[in-house]
């Protein structure tokens, strides 16, 4: 009897812990997916400011020329975009250019990027040529 005993014991103990596997298992499972919900909701916010921000740089790029203390005539501007917002045209008004101005808008605490750093650099060591391409054809 004693036998008989130690067994359901040992098989009662054993049916408990796989009880508790599996309430710990979904249990596991519930809050990761509980995490997992919370986590993409954070993420989208986050998405979504960014592409707010975006969106409002570039519109306020586009507009830069036709705001206060703009330094240029909106008529002798032109949009380029990347890598740089604005080419500027001066004196193009007047039919006679008499200077050439690369211009890039920055709203907040944006700064340059390497590619605009590099072309800063480029024009302010005068590295800037003129090249002409006829097409016969």
């Amino acid at each position: 009897m004693d036998l008989l005993l130690t067994i359901l014991m040992v098989v009662g103990v054993l049916v408990v812990l796989l009880i508790g596997y599996y309430i710990g298992l979904k249990a596991g499972k519930f809050k990761a997916w509980v995490e997992y919900k919370e986590r993409i909701k954070i993420e989208r916010e986050d998405a979504v400011k960014k592409s707010r921000s975006v969106l409002s740089g570039q519109f306020s790029e586009q507009l830069a020329p036709y705001l206060p203390n703009f330094n240029f005539s909106p008529s002798e501007v032109r949009f380029i975009g990347k890598p740089i917002d604005f080419v500027v045209f001066k004196g193009m008004d007047e039919k006679e250019i008499q200077e050439i101005v690369f211009v890039e808008v920055k709203t907040g605490k944006s700064s340059l990027s390497p590619i605009e750093r590099s072309l800063k650099k480029a024009v302010e060591e005068k590295k800037v040529m003129w090249e002409e391409y006829r097409f016969n054809g």
